[in-house]
């Protein structure tokens, strides 16, 4: 067993590879590697070839693609920018305008893509048009698009959340489910937010929003059905018994599939983009997910959380002080890491020293993903940021930066809610069950 000076050395050692541009997975492996020649010895470093097939020969991690494939295929299909002008008709007459519409439409797509990234550049590429000449403040119409796409990672499903869920070993249904309430709660004050916004300063409503008939909207309505189709397919064959996340995510795809048809865009063009799209990312992210496992392998066998564990303890840290302590923990290191980076990096020390404090993994789940939420939009990392002003494609990263600031605050409120009353993310898994 080594002691928690050493692990710190460790630590700092993969931040500082992070840091000056070494590959995420060359950086966790050659921590890895490090401890393990240093610590066991060679011979076990020859267990990294059993780690690698053992990981990608994981039926579950096959949902990775699959989730990236179906986000790919509504980006392409159409059914996205149908989505957000049926939101429109329904929202834009709130204080707000089509602010609203921004997090309503970052909502909904959320629920079907799993992926923050592609939020914000889906629903940014819809929105900015739609906004443009309507006296909109573009401070914090950039912001709410930053923001919103933030519930990509939240609402199911998530791909952060199936990492998660295989790294730690906990159910992959009821970390989805458990989403669903903070996704719900979080995009309903992110408009109460615009909504005090537009009464406090008018001037960043834009102009008023023509009066849609009853009529015209209830035929809107039909453009949310692809949305609530696919959604309803992913999560209800997972909850209803028919389906494992990982076949679920294939219905997804199929259900896809047959919305492009319908739209007249599947096309054999259309299609090799998405896989290809689908390839480089799945690629990337299953690289990074391996040498998380040959880490958290070696972790386990020096006894890391076991020291962790009881250095805190030593600390005199109470489980409310050592959550905190996390909280600042996530929030400085979301300033320079990317959150999958973030994430894979200290999931495996973290959340044994976590769940030996008594907090559910599930509940843990959560508030880390909350945590990767808001180092999507804290710079001078957040790619949400970057996205969106990559969309936007004028002007300065500062105002993406400063329309975020209050989603940003709203955010750490609501992090602050879920330590207090942890049963607002555990009520529904528990309540529904789940495998």
């Amino acid at each position: 067993m080594i002691g928690a000076f050493e692990v710190f050395i460790g630590f700092v050692i993969l931040l500082g590879m992070m840091a000056i541009g070494v590959h995420v997975a060359v950086a966790i492996f050659s921590v890895a590697a490090i401890g393990t020649l240093m610590y066991l010895g060679l011979p076990l470093l020859y267990s990294f070839g059993d780690t690698l097939w053992g990981t990608l020969n994981d039926f579950l991690l096959t949902a990775i693609p699959l989730f990236i494939l179906l986000g790919e295929l509504l980006l392409r299909s159409g059914v996205t920018e149908r989505m957000y002008s049926a939101l429109s008709v329904w929202l834009s007459r709130m204080p707000g305008g089509l602010l609203h519409t921004n997090i309503g439409a970052s909502t909904v797509f959320a629920a079907m893509s799993g992926s923050s990234v592609a939020t914000a550049a889906t629903i940014g590429t819809v929105a900015l048009p739609a906004l443009s000449g309507r006296g909109y403040s573009e401070r914090l119409a950039v912001g709410t698009l930053a923001a919103g796409a933030t519930l990509g990672i939240l609402i199911p499903p998530s791909i952060n959340m199936i990492i998660y869920g295989a790294i730690t070993n906990t159910s992959i249904g009821k970390l989805f489910i458990a989403g669903i309430l903070p996704g719900l709660i979080l995009a309903g004050a992110f408009m109460l937010t615009i909504m005090l916004f537009s009464l406090l300063h008018p001037g960043v409503a834009g102009d008023e929003e023509p009066r849609v008939p009853l009529a015209q909207r209830l035929r809107s309505l039909v453009d949310l059905l692809p949305p609530a189709f696919v959604f309803a397919i992913v999560i209800g064959s997972i909850y209803s018994g028919w389906a494992t996340p990982t076949e679920a995510a294939a219905l997804g795809v199929v259900a896809a599939l047959v919305l492009a048809a319908i739209n007249r865009k599947l096309t054999l063009t259309m299609l090799h983009e998405c896989f290809l799209s689908m390839a480089r990312t799945t690629a990337m992210i299953l690289l990074i997910i391996v040498a998380a496992f040959f880490m958290n392998y070696i972790v386990g066998i020096l006894g890391i959380p076991f020291t962790l564990t009881n250095w805190v303890a030593d600390l005199g840290l109470t489980p409310l002080g050592l959550i905190l302590a996390l909280v600042v923990f996530y929030l400085v290191l979301g300033c320079f890491l990317e959150t999958l980076s973030m994430m894979i990096a200290t999931v495996p020390i973290v959340v044994p020293m976590v769940v030996q404090f008594g907090f559910d993994p599930v509940w843990f789940g959560i508030f880390l993903v909350i945590m990767m939420e808001i180092s999507l939009i804290t710079p001078p990392i957040g790619m949400n940021l970057y996205v969106v002003q990559g969309v936007r494609g004028k002007g300065s990263i500062t105002d993406v930066m400063l329309g975020s600031l209050p989603f940003l605050a709203i955010m750490l409120a609501f992090v602050m809610l879920i330590i207090i009353w942890p049963e607002l993310v555990l009520w529904l898994p528990n309540a529904m069950g789940g495998n």
